[in-house]
């Protein structure tokens, strides 16, 4: 390796290095914000926080990797820039594409890096994490609540409250179903406020409520369905309360497979595999819906004419044909009413059954979309890090700016960009409006010209980036206007008289 090579690897190791820890932490900071009110107030020791984090970390190191290597790369080449050393090297005879080569080497490496950790850490760490945070969220149930929607993190109660001060933890207008006669909804109290607080041995909860009715249904026992009834009952009370016992939310450790069927959690192999398989099912079930529809729905026994003469006799379909203007016609006048009616009400449910089997496999199908999805962004995250290099290194030596307050700037935007194209063209093809390779390369499809563009205009030392250059354009756009304005007032002297 020449000297060349390690004065460029140096200088762009150290930005590399600092700039994928800021973006990881920015990442980490970003995860805290949203998960904050399920961590917050739960008791947690310091280790099992930081397996958390430490987990989520892992499974963000493929997308800080590709934001790292454009902010690093455009320091780097900014800096060469800025002290006038990329200009020394090029005046040497040396292109930039060879003082760039032994970097794309090392970026070429770190693809391999990023896809390793998509393929191998991101699904075990993935399943760790997210493990991991199901127990957190089911330790200290009363503070999962949330007003508006109903929670089921208590087991045997479904609790929906429309408003909770999270100061004071006071709930107004409960609405509490217990289920835990597994009988239904059969026992339902309504509260106009209440408190719910965890015992001092975090064995049970005690829920405080306060003006509010009890509703119970007891159906009686030993009675034949037709017969039996369902007596009634309506309390009121100023205050009541409820204990229940918690056994099982000290955060107990639930096994890591609990997550194991979740496409995020899959490698390459194994996405690859259930792919193939949902295709087949879908396919098998398309055939069985289309069948059942033809044999039980249209042409059914009892559909069949009772004569030879009815229907085609000549068709080629597998089914009869029938001629439906002679049948029709053939039936007495004061039954075409009600065969009418039949026919109206046989259409309708065909349709009620097409659109259940549509949605089912409309569903189907969208679930297909997400595991392509989650194969084809372990490669595009890959070949997004050589991409944004790219980008970075070329623009950076035209620009000439080190330091970490332009790069920044310039990376933010385009990280934005891609990331906007990737999230917008991800929904396109999970509703399956565009095809999944078209869709997840998109973004690496816009971007690659781009850099390209941007190596191209580096290499010939442009000035795309000068404000000097664009400032005389437009000097020249505004004279050539004077001159235009001029020679118009000279043709015609009696204009001004």
């Amino acid at each position: 390796m020449k000297k060349l090579d390690i004065f460029v690897l140096k200088s762009f190791i150290g930005p590399l290095v600092l700039t994928f820890f800021i973006v990881l932490i920015i990442l980490i900071l970003q995860f805290l914000w949203m998960y904050v009110d399920e961590l917050a107030g739960k008791g947690l020791e310091i280790k099992i926080l930081a397996e958390l984090l430490f987990q989520f970390s892992l499974t963000f190191v493929p997308m800080a990797l590709p934001l790292a290597i454009l902010l690093a790369s455009l320091m780097t080449f900014g800096n060469l820039g800025e002290f006038s050393e990329l200009t020394a090297l090029k005046s040497s005879g040396i292109p930039l594409q060879r003082i760039m080569s032994s970097v794309i080497f090392l970026v070429i490496i770190l693809c391999g890096v990023s896809f390793f950790f998509s393929n191998n850490v991101y699904p075990y760490s993935y399943r760790k994490a997210r493990t991991l945070l199901y127990d957190i969220r089911r330790k200290r149930p009363e503070l999962n609540i949330q007003a508006g929607t109903f929670n089921n993190d208590i087991d045997g109660f479904s609790i929906k409250v429309a408003d909770k001060d999270p100061i004071t933890n006071r709930m107004d207008k409960l609405l509490i179903y217990d289920h835990r006669d597994k009988k239904g909804n059969n026992y339902v109290i309504y509260a106009d406020s209440g408190y719910m607080k965890i015992t001092p041995d975090e064995t049970g909860l005690i829920m405080t409520l306060y003006n509010g009715y009890a509703y119970y249904d007891s159906p009686e026992e030993n009675v034949t369905t037709s017969n039996r009834k369902y007596p009634f009952r309506k309390d009121h009370f100023e205050e009541q309360v409820l204990v229940v016992s918690l056994s099982g939310f000290d955060l107990e450790r639930t096994q890591i497979d609990l997550f194991r069927n979740n496409y995020a959690a899959q490698n390459v192999v194994r996405l690859s595999y259930f792919i193939d398989s949902s295709k087949k099912d879908s396919r098998m079930k398309r055939d069985q819906y289309y069948n059942e529809f033809i044999d039980s729905r249209i042409f059914t026994q009892k559909s069949y004419p009772a004569r030879q003469s009815d229907f085609d006799s000549t068709a080629v379909l597998s089914k009869p044909t029938f001629k439906k203007a002679e049948l029709f016609d053939s039936i007495p006048f004061v039954e075409k009413r009600s065969v009418i009616v039949k026919a109206l009400e046989s259409a309708k449910s065909n349709l009620t059954y097409l659109n259940q089997k549509v949605e089912f496999l409309h569903y189907t199908d969208r679930n297909i979309r997400s595991y392509q999805v989650e194969l084809h962004k372990k490669f595009t995250l890959a070949a997004a890090c050589l991409v944004f290099f790219l980008i970075g290194a070329p623009l950076g030596a035209i620009i000439r700016k080190g330091g970490l307050g332009t790069p920044a700037v310039i990376s933010i935007l385009f990280f934005v960009a891609y990331y906007i194209i990737s999230i917008s063209a991800e929904k396109l093809v999970k509703e399956s409006l565009v095809n999944t390779f078209v869709g997840m390369w998109s973004a690496i499809a816009i971007l690659l010209p781009i850099g390209i563009f941007l190596t191209y205009k580096a290499t010939t030392d442009s000035s795309i980036m000068n404000t000097e250059t664009y400032l005389l354009y437009f000097k020249k756009i505004k004279d050539a206007v004077y001159r235009f304005i001029f020679n118009i007032k000279n043709e015609n002297p009696s204009a001004e008289q």
